[in-house]
């Protein structure tokens, strides 16, 4: 997914691809604490796996957080931009 989001059409289509590999990341942290659980997974394995999904969770949520804000920034720069000339045709 994150693949994909490298390869979005649009910020929002970028931010949009990141959230669903943020859910994700959710689900697969879900399946290796049941993985853990049910002995599947030993105590090291599951820990080594999970700590490396909450690094890649931490890079996603930061990702989609800086590209959010970047997008309201040029939202509010277009937005003073056209405030003035909007004033005027009124």
């Amino acid at each position: 997914m994150i693949r994909e989001a490298i390869n979005a059409e649009s910020s929002l289509d970028f931010v949009h691809k990141l959230g669903i590999a943020q859910k994700e990341t959710g689900e697969t942290q879900y399946w290796l604490e049941l993985l853990y659980a049910s002995k599947y997974l030993s105590e090291s394995e599951f820990y080594s796996l999970f700590n490396d999904s909450e690094e890649l969770m931490k890079l996603i949520r930061s990702s989609i957080m800086t590209k959010k804000k970047n997008i309201a920034t040029k939202v509010t720069i277009l937005i003073l931009a056209i405030f003035p000339i909007a004033h005027f045709l009124l």
